[in-house]
């Protein structure tokens, strides 16, 4: 019998971890799930160690996914029967990474498995969340409807993700080009200009020193610049690779002037949708508040959603301890609270998520509106400055001779 190794949360929320013998993923997973250990990661103990090939990357695209779950959804309502969906989606696949998924979990399924453990098997391309909401869909018999919320989950994710991007790309961009047209001017055109001077004999402004020397030193060390981003860009994967090193760099994210509203806005629309989609899929709540910390992507919200979810275990209505949290505006806290006293939790959830996604359009755009004159002003300059800086000496030393 192979022996794997596995990593997951208890019930709890606390992360465990261990090796078991068993017959395969699914048994041990079941088994795990009867002591309510929540397996996020299963492996079997020396495998991998042989020659592995693999056609095409590791990885699925959000969109492929958010496509496969419609599909899928419209497939089950229509009455074609599990397997088959999944045989004709898989064959379907453009990527062959994900057709070789979706076969092996046809293949599981049709050993018995049921859907939600046969997709519990790839956790890179089906996370907690459409698991578990899944298995809600399987047990309640409403298992097209999950996929639909499912695929509408994904699409509303992958709309956030992209808003951000493309709200990136003009600023980056913008640095980029400066950084490269500074550089040039350092590397080719002062030391023309320092040449010229020391021919000339003028006397030179602090102005022009600092350039020239600045010049000489990325002619000189332009090798020690790269090398420092690389050590700091190095240390911050180190760090945040550490649960409190993760925690304080996400904390100082969040508290940043310009950046930090933006991304606390999109913290709490991703956190509200999570959670909302999941409560109104059947899952219980406790159990919605640790896979929306798990997937959370922000350390700072993990920590504080896992304190609410222990709080909620001792009796606490949900509204107060994310008060007390203060991660989360008032307005949203109010919110949920009228949503838990209605009873209308789920659709309270989507609606600040709905609000909040507006919002983050909204700030971004705000936020380029800002950074645009700001990087304007930096380019210009930073490339006047040194221009400037070179003609300092020659039209002082035009002035002399004209006088």
């Amino acid at each position: 019998m192979p022996v794997f190794t596995y990593q997951g949360n208890n019930a709890a929320g606390e992360k465990v971890q261990g090796e078991r013998a068993a017959e395969n993923k699914q048994v041990l997973r079941a088994a795990l799930a009867r002591e309510r250990i929540q397996a996020n990661i299963i492996k079997e103990k020396g495998a991998g160690k042989g020659m592995n090939f693999q056609i095409g990357g590791n990885s699925v695209k959000a969109k492929e996914l958010a496509i496969f779950f419609r599909q899928f959804s419209v497939m089950i309502d229509a009455g074609l029967p599990l397997v088959q969906c999944l045989e004709i989606l898989g064959n379907n696949q453009e990527s062959a990474y994900f057709k070789k998924v979706l076969l092996g979990v046809r293949s599981s399924v049709e050993g018995g498995s049921t859907l939600a453990n046969a997709l519990r098997a790839y956790p890179k391309v089906f996370d907690d969340l459409a698991t578990n909401m899944i298995e809600a869909g399987e047990t309640g018999g409403i298992l097209d409807t999950i996929l639909q919320r499912i695929s509408q989950y994904v699409e509303k994710a992958v709309k956030l993700k992209a808003a951000i991007k493309s709200a990136l790309v003009y600023p980056i961009s913008v640095i980029v080009i400066a950084l490269l047209v500074v550089g040039a001017l350092l590397k080719f055109v002062v030391p023309i200009f320092a040449n010229l001077f020391v021919g000339l004999g003028v006397d030179l402004p602090a102005s022009t020193k600092f350039v020239i020397d600045l010049s000489h030193f990325v002619s000189s060390f332009w090798w020690l610049i790269f090398a420092s981003v690389a050590v700091m860009w190095v240390a911050v994967k180190y760090i945040r690779k550490t649960p409190n090193g993760l925690f304080y760099t996400d904390k100082f994210m969040l508290n940043l002037p310009v950046f930090g509203p933006v991304l606390r806005k999109i913290a709490v629309a991703r956190f509200t949708r999570t959670l909302g989609t999941l409560i109104a899929s059947g899952v219980p709540i406790l159990d919605g508040l640790s896979i929306t910390a798990r997937t959370a992507g922000n350390a700072v919200l993990e920590r504080a959603l896992m304190g609410v979810r222990k709080s909620i275990e001792e009796g606490r209505t949900i509204v107060d301890p994310l008060r007390e949290c203060g991660v989360f505006p008032s307005m949203v806290t109010q919110m949920i609270g009228v949503g838990e006293a209605t009873g209308a939790m789920d659709s309270m959830l989507q609606k600040i998520a709905d609000f909040y996604e507006d919002e983050v359009d909204a700030a971004t755009k705000d936020m380029l509106a800002l950074m645009e004159p700001m990087l304007i002003s930096f380019l210009g300059v930073a490339v006047g400055g040194i221009v400037i800086s070179l003609y300092m000496p020659l039209f002082s030393m035009i002035s002399k001779l004209s006088g």
